[in-house]
């Protein structure tokens, strides 16, 4: 005889979690925090437990009675049973201490049967021949991640809940709400660090330095530790450079030995001894190089969530933004529709993992025919949806690219600005414009805080 093989359950697990909130009400902060009314396989379960939550979140007593009385305005108290029902799940548990042991079995054999679930999804995609692999592999890919993530459900949520939350991690953050620092002073004044979920761009012409930034704020954040103690991890997608390259130019910043004798690897015995030194630094630092070209948003996104479930993830940064590839099926040789998919799923990278993602862009040839070459909103390459996506906008200058230092004279008041860049932050989305000046040392592809005796009092960095 046929017998059907029910999903993964556990029905006495489930009534003893029901039963645990019946008769202490005291357990269901404990237990809310993991599990929600879906995680039950029997329907009635659910309607139960939602009722017990409905009760907690408006502060109202949880009980036997009272729980009737909800189910009952919900026109389900006789398909779960009635009162009869209920005496029966408080006398199924004779204490509720394991109530939390009792809600992660429920849990945990909820998660078993969405993966079978996303198992029978998974199958039907394979089946569908017309889907383009890389399409076909998102989606499977994003039906197991969601499970894992538990973000399978983001529903409505009531203003006073976010409240709640709001103010929970500020507490536990000692009323700061700080993000990641970025190894520069001014830069940090102005951001507040780089902030979960913040899609940031830093663009610059070629050969200004924004690669060399990016490495300065791969290296400081790798040096940091977080409130658990541990490093902080950074994730550094190369699509322009090699591995090699990356590791010579962090090589020249740490042991303050120019690119070119590193790279010609023409060095002393004093230099050797400095290199050493710096590999033994650089060494232990959490910083993750990923350098395969033509990189794909997909590809990306798969291996920056496979990094942040093994060791966490604390910064992504992608070098650069127009050298990335799209989604599948193409865009018909749009490249303005390519780069706009790129930069939309950057920010739901971000907004996905909670990390901030740094994404470095070229600028438009406009800016060399502009008298005086600052870069602005506008002459980000490619698509206005790089600036309707980014929550950060700031652009890389280095006036002493296009002007001598007689024709300085000629034009601008001040000292000439030899060694010196402008970091121009045009876009802040929860914050002040600003623009201040780092200290450049071209040999070893460095950037400094400019130290200066009014470094105290900032104001006149905001526009």
């Amino acid at each position: 005889m046929y017998t059907e093989q029910l999903p993964p359950h556990d029905d006495e697990a489930e009534e003893a979690v029901l039963g645990s909130l019946l008769i202490d009400s005291d357990a269901t902060p404990r237990v809310s925090a993991f599990l929600e009314s879906d995680d039950f396989f029997r329907q009635k379960h659910g309607w139960v437990y939602g009722a017990c939550m409905a009760l907690f979140t408006r502060n109202e007593p949880i009980n036997q009675i009272s729980i009737a009385d909800e189910l009952s305005r919900r026109q389900q108290l006789d398909d779960t049973g009635g009162l009869p029902f209920l005496s029966h799940l408080i006398a199924t548990v004779p204490t509720s201490v394991y109530a939390e042991n009792y809600g992660q079995v429920v849990r945990r054999l909820s998660v078993m049967r969405r993966l079978i679930t996303a198992g029978g999804r998974i199958s039907e995609i394979g089946y569908r021949a017309e889907l383009d692999e890389e399409e076909a592999l998102r989606e499977a890919e994003d039906l197991v991640y969601k499970i894992r993530m538990n973000q399978s459900r983001r529903d409505l949520v009531p203003l006073g809940t976010a409240l709640d939350e709001f103010l929970e991690e500020g507490l536990q953050a000692g009323g700061r709400a700080e993000g990641v620092g970025s190894g520069f002073t001014d830069l940090d004044r102005v951001l507040g660090g780089l902030q979960p979920s913040d899609l940031l761009i830093l663009a610059a012409r070629p050969g200004v330095g924004k690669s060399a930034m990016a490495l300065n704020l791969a290296r400081s954040v790798g040096d940091q530790r977080r409130p658990d103690g541990r490093r902080r991890v950074a994730a550094l997608f190369s699509v322009e450079m090699a591995r090699e390259q990356v590791v010579e130019r962090l090589l020249s910043s740490e042991s303050s030995i120019s690119t070119r004798r590193i790279r010609e690897r023409k060095w002393n015995d004093r230099e050797e001894a400095l290199i050493m030194r710096a590999v033994g630094e650089l060494a232990d630092l959490d910083l993750y190089i990923d350098d395969t070209p033509q990189l794909s948003v997909i590809e990306m996104r798969s291996k920056a969530r496979r990094l942040f479930l093994d060791r966490g993830l604390d910064l992504i940064i992608v070098d650069y933004l127009q050298m990335m590839v799209g989604g599948a099926g193409g865009f018909g040789g749009n490249r303005v529709q390519e780069i706009s998919e790129i930069s939309r799923s950057l920010k739901a990278l971000a907004r996905d993992l909670n990390v901030p993602v740094l994404a470095l862009s070229q600028l438009s040839r406009a800016v060399e025919n502009r008298p005086t070459h600052e870069p602005q909103l506008s002459d980000l390459r490619d698509s206005g949806a790089i600036e309707q996506d980014a929550d950060v906008v700031a652009f890389l200058y280095r006036p002493e690219l296009y002007f001598t230092e007689e024709e300085w004279e000629r034009t601008h008041e001040g000292q000439y600005p030899r060694g010196l860049a402008e970091v121009i932050v045009a876009k802040h989305r929860n914050g002040p414009l600003a623009r201040f000046s780092l200290v450049f040392r071209e040999e070893t592809t460095t950037f400094m805080d400019l130290f200066r005796p009014d470094s105290s009092d900032i104001g006149s960095m905001f526009n």
